[in-house]
């Protein structure tokens, strides 16, 4: 995020003696972005984080694509997908390309064997259904139904649930995740025009510093494999940390969406961007307000992107046949638009309720085997059934 955050104990310059109780030294940490050119958080450890016992052999988690050239508007039902006890073995990607995965996770169970770190992306969580807590080495973040976690690669984390009932929609970003750049002024700080601002967003709190030894595991994944490693301390042995490179949740219910007179672009949706793709918000919001308005939305041609929606809960105006956990996928080169009839029945409608994500890569998407299980083959008739 972009704004200067602190939590625990820290030092009054950095790069400077900070010491224990005990006299002993701190050992600080410069989690930076994009080498030393863009932002950072420095940590302050009770344990160098260098102290590896042993590592595992690596495991190939590379995304296969089923499908490689997509030209066929898709469906996809990721709640017949079955839960599955361990997160990471849940975690099922469904399209990707070389800036973006897009996976669905339902696990059962919370991390308390094993911790997780994605050296490669940074992760956007959008929570289906579930409620928890985020742990990191810069505090806990409390999340439910609706919440975006936004974790940046190299941070250590665990998800910890409250039951067994969770569906997760992953999106892994090869490049910083970041509000878009017009919601923003020259200092980083929201504009008024912004649909959300830093008071929306959930900072880890309540830093815990478990200064223990022992075995520790934790899952790195760097380059489609996850390496497991072992660690002599605790990850989570913070005493304090600074900057602004830390993880964070924003509701989706605190999107304020923009409306005009007359149907509004997909933009104005946006809620996140990374390099070649944006996330936008679809959200309970008044229809178009010109008197002849039509408030589904017009046929569009996809010439420079492909069109994602993960369809959370509500009624769409624009689609028939919509089921909780469904992704759509129109491919760029082809039109798409309201299924029949939908136009005249969204005449005179004042509001809509539904609730959505939206991913649109500005690159092919590939289609895993994973995806293809719980395709509807007949989507792409809907327009004429």
């Amino acid at each position: 995020m972009p704004f200067y955050y602190k939590a625990g104990l820290i030092p009054e310059k950095r790069h400077t003696q900070f010491r224990k109780p005990n006299g002993s030294l701190y050992s600080e940490e410069l989690i930076s972005t994009e080498g030393f050119s863009s932002i950072y958080s420095l940590v302050y450890h009770c344990h160098p984080p260098t102290l590896v016992k042993s590592i595992g052999e690596a495991i190939d988690v590379a995304p296969k694509a089923a499908i490689g050239n997509n030209m066929q508007n898709r469906s996809f039902l990721t709640f017949n997908i079955e839960p599955k006890k361990d997160y990471l073995e849940s975690r099922v990607i469904q399209l990707f390309n070389k800036d973006v995965y897009i996976a669905t996770a339902a696990p059962q169970a919370s991390m308390t064997d094993y911790f997780y770190k994605n050296a490669d992306a940074d992760e956007v969580i959008f929570i289906h259904e579930g409620k928890g807590v985020l742990k990191t080495l810069y505090g806990a973040i409390s999340f439910e139904y609706g919440d975006y976690l936004v974790i940046p690669r190299g941070i250590i984390y665990q998800l910890h649930f409250e039951d067994e009932h969770n569906r997760l929609f992953i999106t892994e970003s090869f490049s910083p995740i970041r509000p878009p750049k017009r919601y923003l002024n020259n200092y980083g700080q929201f504009l008024e025009h912004s649909p959300y601002c830093e008071r929306d967003i959930k900072l880890p709190q309540n830093i815990e510093t478990i200064d223990e030894e022992g075995d520790f595991k934790v899952m790195i994944k760097k380059g489609d494999h996850i390496f497991p490693y072992t660690y002599a301390t605790h990850p989570f042995d913070a005493i304090g940390w600074d900057g602004f490179q830390y993880p964070y949740g924003f509701s989706i219910h605190n999107y304020e969406p923009i409306t005009g007179r007359i149907h509004m672009p997909p933009p104005i949706h946006q809620t996140f961007e990374g390099h070649n793709f944006v996330i936008c918000s679809f959200v309970p919001r008044l229809f178009d307000y010109h008197p002849n308005s039509i408030p589904a939305p017009y046929n569009h041609s996809n010439v420079d992107s492909d069109e994602i929606l993960y369809y959370v809960d509500g009624d769409f105006m624009s689609r028939k046949h919509v089921e909780r956990g469904m992704i759509t996928l129109h491919p760029k080169g082809i039109p798409h638009g309201p299924h029949p009839g939908t136009v005249e029945k969204s005449l005179g409608a004042k509001e809509t309720k539904e609730l959505a994500v939206m991913i649109d890569p500005f690159y092919p998407l590939q289609i895993t085997q994973a995806a293809i299980n719980v395709e509807d083959p007949l989507y792409y008739l809907s327009w004429v059934q």
